[in-house]
C-alpha cells in the first residue's frame, strides 16, 4: 500500500511539473518607465507645461486618480486586471523589488541584446553596432527541431535587424518599414505595406508607427501560427525623447491594449489556448530624480538603468505584483524565456542564469 501511494505520488510530482507553455511571445515597449507601470502619471511631468503639450485636462481626466492603484489601473488596465492576477509582475522599487539592466550604457541597442542574449557584450556600445555576433535566445530557439521555422520578430525600430542578426539567425525579422509577405502577400499583407509606406513619419525611415508593427504581427500569429514570436513597440521611447507626455502615456495605454487583444486571440484559439506564455519587459529606463530627464537615458542619467517586466502563462503561478526585496538583471530574462519553454539556452558565450522566482509556486 505505502508503494502504491509513493508511485502516485511521484506521478503527480511529474505531472505537475510537466511542460505546459508549447508557445510563448515576448513582448517589449521601449523605454516605459516603472514609475508609470506602478504608480500611474507623475503629476510633476504633467502638470509641466513643457512637457504636457498643452493638455493637462486630457491627461487627468483620461489616466488620474488619487489612489494610485486606480490610477496605474488606468492608464494599464490589463496589466492591473489579467496580469496582476494570473501572473506576475516585477519592478516595483518602492517595494524593494528591484529589477536593473546589467550593462553599463542605458541605451536600446545595449539593452536588447542583454534581453535576448543573455550577456552583457562590452563592444556592444552604440545603437549603430553593426549584426550581433552574439546568439541570441530566437535564434536558439530556433534551432530546436519542434520549434524550427515557428520564430518570428515584428519591430518598429529598424536596428532590429542588426539586433537579432536576422542574416546569420535564420528567422524573419520584420523591422521599420520592411515589407511582410515578400514577392506574395495575402491582400491583408499588401493593404498593410500600403498603409504602412503612406503613413504619416514622425520618426522618419528609422522607425514606423507601433499600428503598424502590431498588426503585422498580429497576422502572422492568426495565419502562420508561430511557436516563437517577438513584437517590438517603440513610441513609448519615442514621444518621450520628444517630451510629449500625454503621447508616451497614450502609447502605454495602447500597448496594454494591444496585449490583452493577443492574449484574447490566443486564450481563444485550439493552438494556443492555455500553452502559451507571454513575457513583456522594455530595453530600459529614463530619468526621474530630476523630472526634466524623464525624456531621456544614457548612463548619465540617474535611474535609466531601472526596469520591469511582467508574465502570464501556464508555467507561471499567479501571484500578481511581487512585493519582496530582491535584485534582478535583464541578462536573465533569455534563460528565463527558454527554461518557460522547457529548454536550458547554451552558446559559445555565457548565460546568465534564469530568474527562479518566476517558477515558483
Amino acid at each position: 500500500m505505502k508503494k502504491a501511494i509513493l508511485v502516485l505520488f511521484l506521478l503527480l510530482s511529474i505531472q505537475s511539473r510537466a511542460q505546459k507553455t508549447e508557445n510563448i511571445i515576448i513582448i517589449t515597449t521601449d523605454g516605459f518607465r516603472w514609475q508609470e507601470v506602478f504608480k500611474g502619471i507623475d503629476p510633476a511631468i504633467a502638470n509641466d507645461k513643457k512637457f504636457n503639450q498643452g493638455d493637462s485636462a486630457y491627461i487627468y481626466k483620461k489616466y488620474s486618480d488619487s489612489d494610485i492603484k486606480e490610477a496605474r489601473k488606468k492608464l494599464m488596465p490589463f496589466f492591473w486586471s489579467e496580469i496582476a492576477t494570473k501572473g506576475q509582475i516585477y519592478g516595483n522599487r518602492d517595494l524593494g523589488n528591484n529589477v536593473d539592466v546589467a550593462n553599463p550604457y542605458w541605451f536600446s541597442y545595449p539593452g536588447y541584446s542583454e534581453i535576448m542574449t543573455g550577456n552583457v557584450d562590452l563592444k556592444v556600445n552604440s545603437n549603430s553596432y553593426k549584426a550581433n555576433p552574439n546568439v541570441n535566445v530566437l535564434e536558439f530557439f530556433n534551432q530546436q527541431t519542434k520549434l524550427k521555422g515557428k520564430v518570428a520578430a515584428f519591430g518598429a525600430w529598424d536596428a532590429f535587424d542588426r539586433i537579432l542578426n536576422e542574416e546569420r539567425s535564420g528567422f524573419p525579422v520584420i523591422s521599420a518599414f520592411d515589407k511582410v509577405g515578400g514577392n506574395k502577400p495575402t491582400a491583408a499583407q499588401h493593404l498593410l505595406n500600403e498603409m504602412r509606406d503612406n503613413s504619416y513619419k514622425p520618426f522618419h525611415m528609422d522607425e514606423c508607427l507601433d499600428v503598424f508593427t502590431h498588426y503585422q504581427a498580429l497576422d502572422e500569429l492568426k495565419t502562420k501560427k508561430p511557436k516563437v514570436l517577438y513584437i517590438a513597440y517603440g513610441e513609448t521611447d519615442e514621444w518621450a525623447h520628444h517630451a510629449q507626455y500625454r503621447s508616451y502615456l497614450d502609447a502605454a495605454n495602447q500597448v496594454d491594449k494591444w496585449i490583452q487583444e493577443i492574449w484574447n486571440f490566443v486564450q481563444n484559439d485550439p493552438q494556443y489556448k492555455n500553452k502559451t506564455t507571454l513575457f513583456i519587459t522594455v530595453d530600459h529606463g529614463r530619468g526621474d530624480k530630476v523630472k526634466a530627464q524623464w525624456t531621456d537615458h544614457g548612463s548619465d542619467v540617474p535611474g535609466a538603468s531601472e526596469i520591469w517586466f511582467a508574465t502570464i502563462g501556464p508555467e507561471i503561478a499567479p501571484k500578481g505584483e511581487i512585493k519582496t526585496n530582491s535584485q534582478l538583471y535583464q541578462k536573465q530574462f533569455a534563460q528565463t524565456l527558454a527554461k518557460i519553454m522547457g529548454y536550458n539556452f547554451k552558446t559559445d558565450h555565457p548565460v546568465e542564469t534564469e530568474i527562479k522566482e518566476v517558477f515558483e509556486k
